[in-house]
């Protein structure tokens, strides 16, 4: 996501090498490139104005510290007026209503409004442990509302009976009764779409609106729209009382025209965005690490978060004891890569390290990617427990049986043996220094 703007922002402010000042020419010649990248992006033209002028202004004469130079002043000028632009903080569901808080998802028909419900059940029962009930208002679309079922059932979520032909105002009046006789705190209710904005749609939206009395309207947005997403966030703000939005299939849009365009043409936060069609992949919107990702300063934050979601402790405990003991196998190291594939694989974890592309294209030229990672565990997988264990037993006739077990070459598993050498010395040198205090301790009893 923001692949493409984010290498031209690079590329721009690593020409301001200078010390000093920041000239009106540097600046100008700067922002003219940027207005380009914007542009190319696919953000709107009045936002990309609103957002030169924003930075023009405060760049200008601005003194250059002796530590840093013009180009990272002008990084951090742009990110501070791109964090203002995404709406300076991540902005939380509103739950202070008496229970339960409806909460409707409008828009277009292909936007992901149904698996964005599912998504966002999921997020709400989990991560918030909300009692969370779904309904799909959708008569219209083949099979909708059976879809939002099964959805629901494979997730663990209570989903309001089907009744058929029953009116969606009929099922929101249902869903509403529902709501309150089985004490859930929240009702989610996903709308039926059109292919475009029409008066029959909006009129059917007002009337349920008006009858629900929603704590959240939230527009789901394909990010794949660009600027026409503007124009539709635009056309439903005119009948609804948007609180919100969430952009879906944001880890394919390289371009992020809508993201930035979205919150300052509708004055709405973006809640959460969609990364990938997996029911844990829905993110709540954080405007700094954001800015700090088209950037290319990374999400360290967002790492951390994802790592915690997804690591099992247990198993990262006993991982740990392992290492301590010196006993580090094969085994463990399958371990750790079907952990990294849980957290979205090699290409979802560089893109939040700082230096993102650089990074990416050196795992990319060195063959390191996530097809290079389900090799790895393919391999170990084609090996028997023995050998998983005591790599030495790997002759080259075993390695041959491997390589054809796993559907790779005998070139890949010595490749794979290689990384593993490298990572047991890695392993052995923490284990010692573990041992030594200097790990409790800090690095500085090194030079006591």
């Amino acid at each position: 996501m923001f692949q493409t703007l984010s290498d031209r922002l690079t590329k721009i402010f690593s020409s301001l090498q200078r010390g000093g000042s920041l000239r009106e020419e540097d600046v100008t010649a700067a922002l003219r490139e940027i207005r380009i990248a914007l542009l190319e992006a696919d953000v709107a033209l009045p936002v990309v104005k609103h957002f030169i002028q924003g930075v023009k202004e405060k760049a200008v004469g601005e003194k250059v510290l002796s530590s840093i130079t013009p180009g990272q002043m002008v990084t951090k000028i742009v990110h501070d007026e791109l964090v203002s632009l995404l709406g300076h903080e991540s902005k939380g569901l509103h739950f202070s209503v008496k229970p339960p808080a409806m909460m409707m998802l409008v828009g277009l028909q292909g936007s992901g409004k149904t698996t964005t419900t599912g998504k966002l059940a999921k997020y709400l029962t989990e991560t918030l442990r909300k009692k969370v009930l779904v309904a799909s208002l959708d008569v219209y679309r083949p099979a909708a509302q059976e879809q939002l079922e099964i959805l629901a059932k494979n997730l663990g979520v209570e989903s309001l009976p089907i009744h058929p032909k029953e009116s969606p105002e009929d099922i929101s009046k249902r869903a509403l009764s529902q709501g309150k006789l089985g004490n859930f705190d929240i009702v989610l209710l996903d709308t039926a779409g059109r292919l475009h904005v029409d008066a029959t749609l909006m009129k059917e939206l007002k009337s349920i609106s008006d009858m629900v009395s929603p704590a959240e309207t939230l527009l789901v947005v394909d990010s794949m729209m660009g600027q026409d997403a503007v124009r539709v966030a635009e056309a439903f703000q005119e009948t609804l009382d948007l609180t919100g939005s969430i952009l879906t299939r944001l880890d394919g849009d390289a371009r992020g025209g809508a993201a930035l365009s979205m919150r300052h043409t509708t004055g709405q936060p973006i809640k959460f965005v969609g990364v990938g069609e997996k029911p844990d992949q829905l993110e709540v919107f954080h405007p700094e690490r954001v800015a700090g990702r088209i950037l290319g300063q990374g999400d360290v934050v967002g790492l951390v978060e994802k790592a915690m979601g997804t690591i099992d402790k247990e198993e990262s405990d006993r991982l740990n004891r392992r290492i301590e003991k010196g006993s580090f196998d094969l085994n463990d190291m399958a371990t750790q890569l079907n952990q990294m594939m849980k957290m979205g694989g090699m290409g979802s974890l560089l893109k939040m390290l700082p230096g993102a592309g650089q990074l990416k294209d050196k795992a990319s030229q060195a063959g390191f990617d996530d097809q290079a990672i389900k090799r790895q565990i393919a391999v170990i997988r084609s090996m028997t427990p023995k050998e998983r264990r005591y790599v030495r037993l790997l002759n080259a006739s075993r390695k041959r049986r491997v390589a054809l077990g796993s559907g790779t070459t005998v070139q890949d598993i010595n490749r794979l043996l290689k990384q593993f050498d490298g990572m047991s010395k890695m392993m052995k040198r923490m284990t010692k220094l573990n041992k030594k205090g200097l790990l409790k301790k800090g690095f500085d009893s090194l030079f006591r």
